[in-house]
């Protein structure tokens, strides 16, 4: 799998501290390889427009789309419970 990121992705990327940052290209790295791995929690949030959603932490989430064999990174918010 490729993966791609929206300007949007990147500007919310970078506005969250370094630790962050470093903790989705973790997660990104086991996305690639597998996306059932068990600290990435993802799940389709949204069957329509084909959302998903993945876990950085117990507070950041990334939604993605699948676009074949491309993940395409459109946010990463805090997440609230």
């Amino acid at each position: 799998m490729r993966h791609l990121y929206t300007k949007k992705f990147l500007k919310e990327l970078y506005s969250f501290p370094v630790g962050i940052q470093r903790k989705f290209e973790k997660q990104l790295r086991f996305l690639l390889k597998e996306i059932r791995y068990p600290s990435l929690r993802v799940k389709k949030i949204d069957e329509i427009r084909n959302i998903w959603q993945g876990r950085v932490d117990d507070s950041v989430r990334f939604y993605f789309t699948i676009d074949g064999d491309v993940y395409v990174f459109h946010g990463i918010k805090k997440h609230s419970d």
